[in-house]
């Protein structure tokens, strides 16, 4: 272990470290020098080491998540309008319906689909089964989409692959390629002027939340692992806030 110790130790670990994770996100760079972190700790409690070789490193300031969540006029709107083609109808419905990530559902093939249940199965980040629920506006549009078929991506390229790619990806009877997210994420901001397919989660899940669903429901509903995940997702908007301050306004109560 004496090759961790001195300032040139702690100047190659430092190298070492940012040439590894130092693009990466600030909750992934804080991670990781944490898991580092607890094994110097141990290191140093063995008598193995008696400096810190990490102490050129610092942790990164986490910006909080502040997507604006879709008002629900905003999101009528958007799910009502005219001249949107069928594919991205049922995307952005069952998205919304659903709040499921946008990579879980363009990950689903026909098989997972229990239409008459109106869920599926989808595998959530990290790999976890679970099962996503949606609505009558989603339930009569799947069928639509579908016309038949039995097997596939649920949501697929309009024109055949043109490269090779797995045949889970394929549509086996059109050799249409499943929807890419960057394909699907740049129609939905081209189509509402730069919001994100993320918006359409945080607002269903900050909608739920104004309705009263409690924290076990929308941990369900999010398929969020923690409260504190959760939390970032499920914020009041502000046209709730307006009606909640509305409704304790004295003044208000009077007239």
């Amino acid at each position: 272990m004496s090759s961790l110790e001195g300032e040139a130790a702690a100047g190659r670990v430092a190298s070492w470290f940012i040439e590894q994770w130092g693009s990466r996100s600030a909750a992934t760079v804080n991670a990781r020098l944490n898991a580092l972190a607890s094994a110097c700790g141990w290191w140093r409690d063995q008598g193995w080491i008696s400096e810190d070789p990490l102490r050129r490193l610092k942790r990164r300031p986490v910006e909080a998540d502040r997507t604006r969540s879709l008002d629900r006029a905003e999101v009528a709107e958007l799910l009502g309008r005219k001249g949107v083609a069928l594919r991205e109808r049922t995307l952005w419905r069952l998205l919304y319906e659903s709040a499921a990530r946008a990579s879980e559902v363009l990950g689903l093939d026909v098989e997972e689909l229990d239409l008459r249940s109106r869920r599926a199965r989808v595998r959530r980040k990290g790999g976890a089964v679970d099962v996503i629920v949606w609505r009558t506006g989603t339930a009569r549009l799947l069928p639509r989409l579908l016309g038949g078929r039995r097997a596939g991506p649920v949501f697929t390229t309009g024109r055949r692959a043109r490269v090779e790619l797995p045949p889970a990806d394929i549509d086996a009877d059109s050799g249409k390629a499943r929807l890419s997210y960057r394909r699907a994420a740049e129609l939905f901001e081209a189509a509402t002027g730069g919001w994100t397919l993320h918006q359409l989660r945080h607002s269903a899940l900050t909608h739920a939340a104004e309705d009263g669903a409690n924290t076990s429901t929308l941990l369900a509903f999010s398929g969020h692992t923690s409260v504190a995940s959760l939390a970032r997702s499920a914020r009041g908007s502000g046209e709730a806030l307006a009606r909640w301050q509305a409704g304790r306004d004295p003044a208000a109560r009077k007239r």
